[in-house]
């Protein structure tokens, strides 16, 4: 079966990026830029009887040059790669009249594509994205694509705390002044150590800053914490019996302030989780009740819920101002919140 040839005396070479060249008898000029980058060559060569050459290289910017009898030059930033290869129509390969003009090498910016850092607008930041692997669930991937979009995670990671938790602590301090150079203070619930990490700085724990009263810092978690210069970590069970005694025994004198960052593990049931981390909060209470110096603090971490009621109400028996605080750094969609007692008054003898 015959086939049909491609090509005419209006047909040319049409070669370089998009455009490249088209020549002929009344071919004309076409080039232009394109966007972006393709690697490889792109097109081949059509002929014909009178057909022409219909190439295309594309490993750069796209763009070209045209020749021909008539043929001006109209060229576009770009490079180009290697040859097209020969397609013949009706089994006869010809060659046009075109030819490959110069090339030039591609400008960053120059394409239709954004360059990063070429404009001139503000830098904002990229959202990493976590692909899901295997084995892992979509749960994991979701908290893992949030640390990595997170903030305060990176404000943690540059400024060397140990946890984001730690802004939550520098933010209701800033607000509620309860940290002073000299302070005792008691962290319970202290891993990994950010809280610890901001008391010594702020009570000048670690005796950093010279002719400043020197504070003390002693934290106490279920888990083992790495150490931290200017704090004494204690490793125990808060709520197992008799270790209300230990702590007291090794801070062996009173207390400032009383920190509770304490949570149980989530059993994904709003309302067990709400009452469990009440309980926390109460038994920090019952305890500062028993360490804090008149005028002394107390900061727990509660659930927003309606049942911690009986918590408020023995805090305002104890204390001249109670108050709930919401720190910037805990995220919006959480329903953790902070009671923030200040003016302790210690029971008349």
């Amino acid at each position: 079966m015959a086939t049909r040839r491609r090509g005419g005396p209006q047909g040319g070479p049409e070669g370089g990026q998009r455009g490249g060249q088209r020549g002929g008898p009344q071919g004309g000029p076409s080039g232009g830029q394109g966007g972006g980058q393709r690697g490889g060559q792109r097109g081949g060569q059509r002929g014909g009887p009178s057909g022409g050459q219909r190439g295309g290289q594309s490993d750069g910017q796209r763009g070209g040059q045209s020749d021909g009898p008539e043929a001006g030059v109209a060229g576009g930033s770009g490079t180009s790669g290697g040859a097209g290869g020969q397609r013949g129509s009706g089994g006869s390969r010809g060659a046009g009249a075109g030819t490959s003009g110069p090339v030039s090498r591609a400008v960053p910016g120059a394409s239709g594509r954004a360059v990063p850092g070429a404009s001139g607008r503000g830098a904002r930041a990229l959202h990493e994205k976590v692909k899901t692997a295997k084995g892992r669930k979509l749960s994991s991937t979701r908290w893992l694509e949030r640390q990595l979009n997170d903030p305060y995670v990176k404000r943690a990671r540059a400024e060397g705390y140990r946890g984001r938790a730690a802004f939550k602590l520098i933010e209701i301090d800033d607000k509620h002044r309860l940290l002073r150079a000299g302070a005792r203070v008691v962290d319970l619930g202290c891993a990994p150590g950010g809280w610890c990490q901001v008391a010594v700085a702020r009570t000048n724990a670690d005796g950093a800053r010279a002719g400043k009263p020197v504070g003390r810092v002693l934290g106490v978690d279920l888990q083992e914490v790495e150490p931290i210069a200017g704090a004494e970590l204690m490793q125990l069970d808060f709520l197992a019996e008799g270790a209300e005694d230990a702590v007291k025994a090794a801070l062996a004198g009173p207390a400032d302030i009383v920190l509770s960052d304490m949570a149980a593990a989530s059993s994904g049931h709003r309302a067990t989780d709400h009452l469990r981390i009440v309980g926390l909060a109460e038994a920090a209470a019952l305890f500062a009740f028993d360490v804090l110096d008149p005028g002394g603090a107390y900061v727990a971490k509660v659930l927003q819920g309606g049942t911690e009621g009986s918590l408020l109400a023995m805090l305002k028996q104890r204390f001249a101002k109670v108050a709930h605080f919401k720190p910037p750094a805990s995220r919006k969609g959480s329903a953790e919140m902070y009671v923030v007692a200040t003016g302790f008054r210690p029971p008349a003898a």
